[in-house]
């Protein structure tokens, strides 16, 4: 098979990059599979604390491969974690995205699944599924309207136009705005600042943030309280105080 998707390791960050340059990276089931395994690589890897997302040749992605689609109605969804691979189950550990050029339909989507989006500042973003005929169905009709004002979800999606990073920046969909051709330089460097935290307590926070919108308020903490627990009792906790008490950095165990 192809090297569609290309995996490297960088000081405990996994850098994952879509590889199909010709196509501006669209996905297809190939391409699908490819994503999936490296995000189980993302959650399995013991040396591994943060993964980035990002696109070859200046381009994140341009969705789901519709010359596939219309050729065998090819679509690229895996399993549990649906379209690309990604959307209907992100990964267990933090995810940022790193984006340049176009990120539209599918790509938005998986934008979307990541935790954290950095983009270049001459992004474009969009999400055009209703001027095909078509919904976008993989998350973006779930997740935006979560980020971005009502009306403001509600226009993007039924108009299908494209924005840029910086309206993107303004509505709360991304991080920052970086120079054009620095959304990978931004991501390494906010992977780095998280790196420094403690691994379980990092995961943990991730789960909570991402689950909680959906509990009740009555029982949020009961909800919370069997989380958190192991946390405070586990070794990576004493090695944080104990490092903050003899003026030192800690050396986390993830455990």
């Amino acid at each position: 098979m192809a090297e569609l998707v290309k995996v490297d390791i960088q000081d405990q960050v996994l850098v994952i990059t879509l590889n199909r340059p010709e196509a501006r990276n669209a996905v297809n089931y190939d391409t699908a599979l490819q994503i999936a395994a490296a995000l189980d690589e993302l959650d399995s890897n013991p040396n591994v604390v943060v993964g980035i997302l990002t696109g070859a040749n200046n381009t994140f992605c341009a969705g789901m491969d519709l010359k596939a689609f219309a050729k065998d109605g090819q679509r690229p969804y895996v399993g549990r974690r649906g379209f690309a691979g990604i959307c209907e189950q992100p990964p267990r550990k933090p995810l940022i995205a790193a984006i340049e050029g176009y990120a539209l339909a599918g790509g938005l989507e998986i934008a979307m699944s990541c935790d954290m989006v950095i983009a270049g500042a001459s992004a474009k973003f969009g999400l055009p599924e209703t001027k095909r005929g078509i919904v976008p169905g993989s998350g973006g009709m779930l997740r935006l309207p979560a980020r971005v004002p009502y009306v403001i979800a509600m226009e993007l999606v039924l108009t299908g136009d494209m924005f840029s990073a910086e309206q993107a920046a303004e509505w709360g969909l991304i991080n920052r705005v970086v120079p054009e051709g620095e959304a990978l330089k931004g991501a390494l460097e906010l992977a780095a600042r998280i790196k420094e935290n403690g691994p379980l307590a990092v995961q943990t926070a991730k789960q909570i943030i991402s689950q909680s919108k959906d509990w009740p308020q009555a029982h949020m903490f009961d909800l919370q309280r069997p989380r958190i627990d192991p946390i405070f009792v586990s070794a990576d906790a004493k090695e944080g105080a104990t490092a903050f008490a003899e003026k030192r950095k800690p050396v986390w165990q993830g455990k």
